[in-house]
């Protein structure tokens, strides 16, 4: 990370979305992470929650059409923005399904779609969307599916410090993970999915094995004092408005070390936050 930058204001500061897909083990909740390609770069061979840029192909009225549970007006709501935040839902369903193949959509029915039958066709609507050949839009209209953005909470709101080579306002959202469906990363931008309980992911990264981000780490943390899956989509969807976290980073003695809101360092800095 460069600190030397001449002007950091001036690297912009991109929407993105990311999903704690949440499932209950015989030790606890447990979260699918995947680990980002080696060569990638940004945070090349970390593990992360499925995520990514918001793209303009996640927003319009034929996307809105085909969702459950929201519209663009209740989510821009959520999200405090003026028009699209419907998006953010819809990035962190794409993003999931790219990266780590799993859908969460609902067939005619109401039930979510079981992707491990037929699961050759699936891989290929999943590579198409994935190369940018079709939109995710398309796959629901040819299967006759609606996204289920009813099963994503909004959890919470991190926004990369000034300084970085790449900045994002990152929206996380947690939903239960659905059934009938065999995580499989893209072996392209990610290499690795496991499914691990926060404790495991947070003792092996103390320990120098599971490289993580911060706002990974922290989010970690959080879950933590949950014990079921179900239980975290239910205080997500009690919090009410979400504040956003704008890390800011300082030199000491030892490094560079992070420091967030509430920090004795952070507002003796010099530099002014993002207004989000």
């Amino acid at each position: 990370m460069d600190l030397k930058t001449p002007d950091p204001e001036a690297i912009p500061v991109r929407d993105a979305a990311t999903v704690m897909l949440l499932r209950d083990g015989a030790a606890g909740i447990e979260v699918c992470m995947l680990r980002r390609n080696l060569e990638s770069d940004f945070v090349g061979g970390a593990y992360v929650f499925p995520g990514g840029a918001v793209d303009p192909e996640d927003a319009g009225t034929d996307v809105e059409a085909l969702v459950t549970g929201w519209t663009d007006a209740s989510a821009s709501r959520q999200v405090e923005v003026e028009s699209g935040g419907l998006a953010f839902w819809v990035a962190a369903i794409r993003e999931s399904f790219e990266e780590a193949g799993l859908l969460l959509a609902r067939q005619s029915d109401g039930r979510i779609v079981d992707l491990d039958t037929d699961a050759g066709r699936w891989a290929e609507h999943r590579a198409s969307v994935d190369a940018g050949e079709g939109r995710l839009v398309d796959v629901c209209l040819q299967e006759d599916l609606r996204l289920a953005t009813d099963r994503i909470e909004y959890f919470s709101r991190w926004i990369t410090p000034l300084g970085a080579p790449r900045r994002y306002d990152t929206r996380f959202f947690v939903a239960l993970a659905p059934e009938g469906q065999t995580p499989l990363h893209d072996d392209r931008e990610v290499i690795a999915t496991v499914w691990i309980t926060p404790a495991t992911a947070l003792a092996e990264h103390g320990a120098g094995r599971f490289e993580m981000i911060f706002p990974t780490v922290r989010t970690l943390e959080s879950l933590q004092q949950f014990e079921r899956a179900s239980d975290v989509v239910a205080h997500a969807r009690s919090i009410g408005r979400i504040v956003p976290v704008l890390p800011r980073i300082i030199e000491s003695s030892s490094g560079l070390r992070i420091v967030l809101p509430g920090d004795r360092q952070y507002d003796a800095l010099t530099s002014s936050p993002i207004e989000p």
